[in-house]
């Protein structure tokens, strides 16, 4: 089968009219990390009638015990079906092992280190050989983590990236017990019984997780633990990236504080930045959860235009630097 793509195999496995929308999913084959078997699902929505040039591409990356359904659901509602009505060229990232993105083969050893350092780049790589612009990320809770991760860690390429928000993301939040060893040592000795975290059994949503990401959450929450990889410390890095940053905590979130997320944000060089608190005293209808903050009615109503108007913002920004490096004389043609 001939490969939808030049810089690595991958499969188109489906293309359908859902509506008013066209769905295209992909399945790519990176190659670039130790175990060779990764597979990882893409999906792309779009207007199903006939248009021009494609709009911005907006990535979007769910959190853990989650799939595209968190964006997409099969009714056509969702965050991605109406920033692709806006006119967007909308892609979400399905992580290894979740939703159409096949187990591989050492799934039970997955880690949001090998998220950060091998598979956001290639779907980026991918998004930005379909629509050489530089891509809006958009990523909740884990897919957050990830994605400031990947752009702390220096993974993804600044130039290719026009904005990130990260939704009830945050990885400042102190567990102390962690810090106790023999109770860190107790937990990595029960957690390695394991090999994968059943999301249905703890209510917590449709997927299992691999054990490893436990196991690494473990090592960052410990005494001497930090935010990144054993070549890289993300945290740190976060000081020197540069693209706009928007940061959406919710006041009805018990998982990831408010105070939490504004820190991860204040971590942040990004000389464009901006939090927004999704409660009543902020001027919202209600006290926002943490899912309720991108899947409810009133997300619907009052979220989701605020991602448009973010995204819509942040393009304007893109342009400005685009025009400032022409009048430079730099060159800005992208990369194929």
């Amino acid at each position: 089968m001939q490969s939808s793509s030049e810089l690595f195999p991958v499969a188109l496995i489906s293309a359908e009219f859902r509506g008013d929308l066209s769905e295209d999913v992909y399945r790519l084959k990176p190659c670039n990390s130790p175990d060779r078997t990764v597979e990882l699902a893409l999906t792309r929505l779009g207007s199903a009638a006939p248009q021009g040039a494609r709009g911005i591409p907006v990535i979007l990356i769910p959190g853990s015990f989650s799939n595209r359904r968190f964006w997409y659901s099969p009714k056509g509602i969702g965050l991605g079906p109406y920033l692709a009505r806006a006119g967007f060229d909308v892609w979400i990232a399905e992580m290894r092992g979740h939703g159409l993105s096949p187990r591989n083969k050492a799934y039970r050893h997955n880690r949001v280190s090998d998220y950060v350092r091998y598979d956001l780049p290639a779907i980026a790589d991918f998004v930005h050989e379909q629509n050489p612009q530089p891509a809006h990320w958009v990523g909740h809770s884990l897919g957050g983590i990830t994605l400031a991760g990947a752009l702390g860690g220096h993974y993804l390429d600044q130039a290719r990236v026009a904005s990130a928000a990260l939704f009830g993301s945050q990885i400042s939040r102190t567990y102390w017990p962690l810090k106790v060893p023999p109770v860190e040592w107790g937990g990595r000795f029960l957690l390695k019984r394991f090999s994968v975290l059943s999301g249905s059994r703890l209510k917590r949503g449709p997927e299992d997780e691999p054990v490893g990401l436990a196991l690494e959450s473990l090592r960052w929450h410990g005494l001497f633990g930090r935010f990144g990889d054993v070549e890289r410390d993300w945290w740190a890095g976060l000081a020197e990236v540069q693209v706009p940053v928007l940061a959406v905590a919710a006041v009805g979130d018990r998982q990831d504080p408010v105070w939490a997320c504004r820190r991860l944000l204040e971590q942040f060089g990004s000389p464009v930045s901006e939090f927004l608190c999704l409660g009543q005293e902020h001027g919202f209808a209600g006290d926002f959860g943490h899912v309720e903050m991108l899947v409810s009615k009133e997300a619907q109503r009052e979220v989701w235009p605020l991602v448009a108007r973010w995204l819509g913002k942040t393009q304007d920004i893109v342009g400005e630097r685009k025009l400032a490096a022409l009048e430079q004389g730099q060159d800005v043609t992208p990369a194929r």
